[in-house]
């Protein structure tokens, strides 16, 4: 059965609240399993697909895990692709599971953290790394295509992480795969208004590499006031209310958002960002030091709403559009802060999306194999990037 035949089938770990998830299913992938060891986003997870018409498949076929993907054994507790879709084998069943080179896509965003220019840029001394994670399962699965999304930080200043990088495209070579590129794609450039961008890794198995095009970046920018036009007149008062004026006024005068930031549990409530993010939020007329309250929970209008000054907060809704999501999926778990926390941690869909289209395109191709167009790193060529020891 060719790829074009049936549905492509994706295992993604580090799923967060499903922002990668949603992008890849919207490409034409089904997914096997979804990893997240964040209980609220896996609630989150759980919810959708229960809840979401067009994912009646994984209603019927997905597993969610809900644990350390250091702890996660696909090949022990993923059902086989159906085929046919008129059988189903149970997770757990001791025939009828997962096997070596039967998936088509292992995708994930591995932690952020060690490598966020925001951060102590610690690489793979930071024990939150799971690149070495993510790497030993594709060795396990030999998926036909790969794809690891990651901060900006990893491949930009290109010095700093090139060691590393290269360690993780060579171990890739090792199992057999073509890389495709590592790219920085801008999420303003695939639909979302939003500032963020996001360092890409594709990896095809080379007996299944003929050739992979990177998505084009679409020429259109979708602004803050196009995506929560409608929204923020619900909430204030109208089309014609002074509220929703003023902050139409100031947000048509700007572009797309600055990035939005999960922000860490150890320290006090959601906001949309550092003094920087905030100074910008407010020049889109967006009060930045606090998530409002949904809007059939709203309970203090000065503090939702704001003055005319200040301007409103946003919704986890609102947030969510920013990041990409559709208007359809929901938040669960926890209350505002754990909820806008997995908005805040996303991975754009539509970019997740734009991705996955190639990746499906690349797999349906037909002719002759090509050769790796990523010549292998020579450590020779610069000794002071070579670390002594790698966790890989």
């Amino acid at each position: 059965m060719g790829t074009t035949d049936r549905k492509l089938t994706s295992i993604e770990i580090c799923a967060g609240a499903g922002g990668q998830a949603v992008g890849l299913h919207q490409a034409g992938f089904r997914h096997l399993a979804l990893v997240e060891i964040d209980k609220h986003a896996a609630e989150t997870l759980r919810h959708n697909i229960e809840h979401q018409p067009d994912w009646r498949w994984e209603k019927e076929h997905c597993l969610i895990r809900e644990v350390d993907v250091k702890d996660f054994r696909p090949l022990e507790e993923v059902p086989a692709p159906l085929g046919d879709g008129k059988s189903k084998v149970s997770p757990g069943s001791e025939t009828g599971l997962l096997k070596p080179r039967e998936l088509d896509l292992l995708a994930g965003g591995v932690p952020c953290p060690p490598f966020s220019a925001a951060g102590k840029q610690l690489g793979p001394e930071d024990e939150r790394d799971l690149f070495p994670t993510m790497l030993d399962l594709v060795e396990q699965l030999q998926p036909r295509a790969v794809m690891i999304e990651n901060v900006r930080g990893l491949i930009e200043p290109e010095r700093k992480f090139r060691y590393y990088r290269n360690h993780i495209k060579n171990r890739l070579r090792k199992a057999g795969y073509v890389i495709c590129g590592w790219r920085v794609l801008e999420a303003q450039h695939f639909g979302v208004p939003q500032l963020r961008p996001r360092a890409i890794l594709v990896a095809i198995r080379e007996d299944e590499y003929r050739g992979f095009t990177w998505p084009v970046p679409q020429r259109k920018i979708v602004t803050v006031a196009e995506k929560l036009g409608p929204s923020m007149a619900r909430r204030l008062g109208g089309d014609d209310s002074p509220r929703y004026q003023k902050w139409l006024g100031d947000a048509i005068k700007g572009t797309v958002a600055p990035t939005l930031v999960g922000g860490s549990k150890k320290h006090g409530g959601a906001d949309l960002g550092p003094t920087r993010a905030k100074k910008a939020w407010a020049a889109l007329g967006v009060d930045g030091m606090g998530v409002a309250n949904d809007e059939d929970k709203m309970v203090d209008p000065d503090r939702d709403l704001g003055t005319l000054e200040r301007g409103p907060k946003l919704t986890v809704a609102q947030a969510a559009l920013i990041q990409g999501f559709p208007e359809s999926w929901e938040f669960k778990g926890g209350g505002k802060t754990a909820r806008y926390r997995q908005v805040g941690n996303a991975f754009p869909a539509p970019v997740a999306a734009a991705v996955g289209e190639s990746i499906r395109e690349a797999l349906s191709r037909t002719g002759s194999l090509h050769a790796d167009p990523s010549p292998e790193f020579d450590p020779e060529d610069d000794p002071s990037l070579v670390a002594p020891e790698l966790p890989l």
